[in-house]
């Protein structure tokens, strides 16, 4: 149970990191090679970057990382249900 806990915990994490992300693309004056926004950028775009491929954005909005965030919460939900399930 504590390891399905741990691994809940890791997603939300990442699922919070990818909400940051998402704000700080309104606020135009972001230096983005600077930290911590390079930081955050290394660790959201890797996974955003599969939806933007497949999702074009759509009058100069970018979608893609809602349908990234749904995709991670059934992910999420999987491997934690999986894991419970596993451990007993």
């Amino acid at each position: 149970m504590y390891a399905a806990q741990v691994v809940n915990n890791v997603f939300y994490f990442y699922f919070l990191l990818i909400i940051i992300r998402i704000f700080l693309t309104w606020i135009p004056s972001i230096d983005w090679y600077s930290q911590p926004f390079r930081a955050v950028a290394d660790a959201t775009d890797l996974y955003l970057n599969i939806f933007r491929r497949i999702i074009p954005p759509i009058g100069g909005l970018d979608f893609s990382p809602i349908i990234a965030i749904f995709v991670l919460e059934i992910i999420q939900r999987i491997v934690v249900s999986t894991l419970v399930m596993v451990m007993g």
